[in-house]
């Protein structure tokens, strides 16, 4: 019988998602704004989700309407973890 693993301790949702300080900015804010990116980040994550849900349950037929609304929401959320995640590393590489 193989041996399970254990984990050291919990699993971080966000890994590594304490934003590195933006010099010149106050410490509130900088952190305020990195945290609302990796909101962002899952936030089109949950829309890209959705998106997918809103495909798998569309009335497909002919007469069936809103057939694109699904790609707007995945689109969006496509959109936004990509912002998000290039301002993260633009701002990381800022910071560094």
């Amino acid at each position: 019988m193989p041996k399970s693993t254990l984990l050291a301790g919990p699993v971080p949702v966000l890994p590594g998602a304490k934003p590195t300080p933006i010099p010149g900015m106050a410490p509130i804010v900088s952190e305020l704004f990195g945290y609302g990116l990796y909101v962002l980040v899952l936030a089109g994550c949950c829309a890209v989700g959705y998106g997918v849900l809103k495909l798998a349950t569309a009335d497909k037929s002919r007469s069936g309407g809103g057939a694109s609304e699904p790609f707007k929401w995945m689109g969006g959320g496509v959109l936004s973890i990509l912002l998000a995640s290039v301002l993260i590393s633009i701002l990381n590489g800022i910071a560094a």
